[in-house]
C-alpha cells in the first residue's frame, strides 16, 4: 500500500491530487446530507410533507442533493454553452437573449460556461430562484435598481423596457464588463460601485440615501449573498412611504431570512408571496428543516392599480 501510494504521488501532480481529494470530500459530504434529509422528512408525519416537499424527496432518493433539486436542471447541457470574445474589448461575452453579456477578462471558458449554465437553470420559470412570473413583471418604463448584480443577467433580461436601470456592483471586474454589457444603453444606465447596505459611508449606500437624489426605483430585485436584511433596513422610508413598488428579494442566504423578510416587508403593507418549490443552499451550515424557499415576490401599489 505505501508502494502505491508513492506511485501515486509521483505520477500524479499535486494540484490534481487536491482536485480530486477536494471532489470525493464534497460527495462524502453531500452522501452524508441526504441521508440526514431524507431521515429528517421520513420522521415526520404524513400530514407534515406537503406535494412540494415530496416532489423534492423524490428527486434527491434518485439523483443526489443539488441546489435546485428538480429534473429540469437536466435540460441544460454546459458544453451547448457558446463563449465568444470580443476582440475590440479583448473581454469574452455570451449571448442572452440575443445581446451581449460580457464577463470577466480573467476568466476561462470553461468558468463561463459554468456559471451561464447556471443562470439559466437558476432563472428557468419552473426554478425556485426565477425572479419573474407572468403576473410579477418588470414593466414598461419601470425604473429598476438591480442590487447584486455581478453578471448583469437580470438587468439585460429587462433593459429593453427600463426608463433607467441602476447597477450596483463592487467587484472592478465584473464592473468592466457591465459596462461593457450595458454600453448600447448607457444613457438610461447607471453603474453604482458600492454595497447597498443599512449605512452609508466611503463603500456603501443606503437606498433611502440614493434614491433622494435619484430618480426612485418601483422595482427592487436583491439578491445580497446574505446581506437581503441591511438593504430593506436601508430603504426603511422608501418602503413605507412608496405607494408603487415591487421587490424580488431572495431569502435561501440564511435559515430565517424567509420569516424574518417576510415580516419586514409585511409591516409596511406589501402583499408577499413566494416562489415555487425550494432549494439547498449547500455554501451555508445545513440544518433542519434543510428546505429553503428561493425568494419573495413583494407588491405595494395603490387601491385599485393593475400593475
Amino acid at each position: 500500500m505505501h508502494l502505491i501510494k508513492k506511485l501515486y504521488k509521483s505520477l500524479v501532480p499535486e494540484n490534481i491530487r487536491w482536485k480530486i481529494w477536494r471532489y470525493r470530500s464534497r460527495n462524502s459530504e453531500l452522501g452524508l446530507l441526504r441521508k440526514e434529509v431524507l431521515q429528517y422528512y421520513e420522521s415526520l408525519p404524513a400530514n407534515k410533507k406537503t406535494e412540494e416537499i415530496n416532489e423534492v424527496l423524490t428527486f434527491i432518493k434518485k439523483y443526489d442533493v443539488v441546489t435546485f433539486p428538480y429534473p429540469f436542471i437536466y435540460d441544460y447541457d454546459i458544453q451547448g454553452v457558446k463563449v465568444y470574445h470580443d476582440e475590440r474589448l479583448n473581454l469574452p461575452y455570451v449571448l442572452l437573449q440575443e445581446k451581449r453579456l460580457y464577463y470577466k477578462r480573467s476568466w476561462t471558458t470553461s468558468q463561463i460556461q459554468e456559471n451561464f449554465n447556471f443562470l439559466s437553470i437558476e432563472q428557468d420559470p419552473r426554478s425556485p430562484h426565477r425572479y419573474l412570473t407572468d403576473t410579477f413583471q418588470v414593466n414598461d418604463g419601470d425604473v429598476v435598481a438591480d442590487i447584486g448584480a455581478a453578471e448583469g443577467n437580470f438587468g439585460l433580461s429587462v433593459i429593453e423596457k427600463v426608463a433607467n436601470l441602476y447597477i450596483f456592483e463592487t467587484d472592478a471586474e465584473w464592473i468592466e464588463a457591465l459596462e461593457a454589457t450595458f454600453a448600447p444603453w448607457k444613457d438610461k444606465v447607471q453603474i453604482i460601485n458600492k454595497y447597498v447596505s443599512d449605512s452609508s459611508g466611503d463603500a456603501t449606500i443606503k437606498l433611502d440615501d440614493f434614491m433622494a437624489g435619484n430618480k426612485p426605483a418601483n422595482f427592487l430585485k436583491i439578491d445580497t449573498e446574505g446581506a437581503e436584511a441591511q438593504v430593506l433596513s436601508g430603504a426603511s422610508g422608501m418602503l413605507e412611504k412608496t405607494t408603487h413598488l415591487k421587490v424580488a428579494i431572495c431569502t435561501y442566504h440564511k435559515q430565517n431570512d424567509q420569516i424574518e423578510l417576510s415580516e419586514r416587508l409585511s409591516s409596511d403593507s406589501f402583499a408577499i408571496s413566494y416562489s415555487n418549490g425550494y432549494m439547498f443552499f449547500l455554501e451555508d451550515k445545513q440544518s433542519p428543516p434543510y428546505l429553503r424557499r428561493g425568494l419573495i415576490r413583494a407588491t405595494k401599489q395603490p387601491l385599485g392599480s393593475l400593475n
